[in-house]
């Protein structure tokens, strides 16, 4: 008898032991949800803190070059949701509207082409700023615990970004970078009750939220180092029409150099063009915001303002 009631323990305890091996498991519950790098927030919080101009910024979809697909779309959307986030103002882009975008710029800066208010305000001129990039990895990695007692797995995300920033009124890059974002998840359950996690979009998502912050930030930091710079959309006798209003932050009283663009200026071992010639052909000052696109200036200096003149604060 004392060896039978020796040996129910011990079924019994093997029976427990199978069940953590085989019995259903519950979905298991996320004991942390948070980036490698613990940055984002902070990185983020550049965002917040931005109070120059609010900038219209193109974005042209990004492309994927990894091996993982249908990336495209949710770093796009992400980064525009930062930038909204950060006070500037994202428009979405595909590459066909971005050539036509610089056909239309080149066509108004020769003269070519003379936009109304409601158009230059409206349309593709209208965007300060452009970015590009491209997604060139992604992996997922998953790390499991053997502990009979607590199952855990953490899945860690890592994501390699290109982006760049170019300044649309002088075709200037003001960037052109590679960046990280990583992510992890950790699920857990105990005695067989719980399960590890499987791969989800949340995971995903959080490595290009953390990429993309970090891109944010950068552009941010270029974005806080430029003095307020417009364009000129017409002239209507002595006064000056020109894209600013009330998102330039500038107030009436405030003077603007007003900069003619010449030739191309090319690197002479790649034959890339990196900007233009640029020359100081007069000063205005504003006198009114017609909305917040559209400021009225008047003349202080100079003659022959014509559409696609550039306009930039003075320090």
């Amino acid at each position: 008898m004392k060896k039978m009631k020796l040996a129910v323990p011990l079924i019994v305890c093997g029976f427990l032991y199978t069940g953590c091996a085989t019995a259903p498991t519950m979905k298991g519950s996320v004991e942390k949800d948070a980036t490698l790098t613990g940055e984002t927030a902070k990185l983020e919080g550049v965002g917040a803190n931005y109070a120059g101009p609010e900038y219209t910024i193109g974005i042209i979809t990004f492309k994927n070059k990894s091996r993982t697909p249908n990336l495209e779309k949710p770093s796009t959307d992400i980064l525009a949701t930062l930038l909204k986030s950060a006070g500037l103002e994202p428009i979405m882009l595909t590459e066909e509207e971005m050539l036509e975008q610089d056909k239309m710029i080149q066509l108004q800066q020769t003269g070519a082409v003379k936009t109304g208010k409601k158009q230059a305000a409206e349309g593709f001129e209208s965007i300060d700023y452009r970015v590009s990039g491209s997604i060139t990895e992604y992996s997922e990695v998953e790390e499991g615990s053997s502990n009979p007692l607590k199952q855990t797995k953490d899945q860690v995300a890592r994501v390699t970004v290109d982006y760049g920033l170019v300044d649309i009124a002088t075709g200037k890059r003001l960037l052109q970078k590679s960046g990280s974002g990583e992510y992890r998840k950790t699920t857990g359950g105990y005695l067989g009750f719980g399960s590890k996690s499987t791969a989800d979009v949340g995971l995903r998502d959080g490595a290009l939220r953390d990429a993309m912050a970090k891109a944010m930030t950068e552009m941010i930091i270029e974005l806080n180092k430029k003095p307020f710079q417009g364009r000129i959309l017409e002239m209507e006798g002595s006064t000056v029409i020109l894209r600013g209003g009330t998102k330039s932050k500038l107030q009436p009283g405030a003077k603007l150099g007003v900069y003619r663009q010449g030739a191309d200026l090319k690197d002479p071992d790649t034959g890339r063009v990196i900007g233009k010639r640029e020359k100081q052909i007069g000063e205005i000052m504003i006198t009114s915001h017609q909305s917040d696109k559209l400021s009225e200036a008047s003349v202080s200096s100079g003659m022959g303002f014509q559409a696609g003149d550039i306009v930039r604060a003075k320090p």
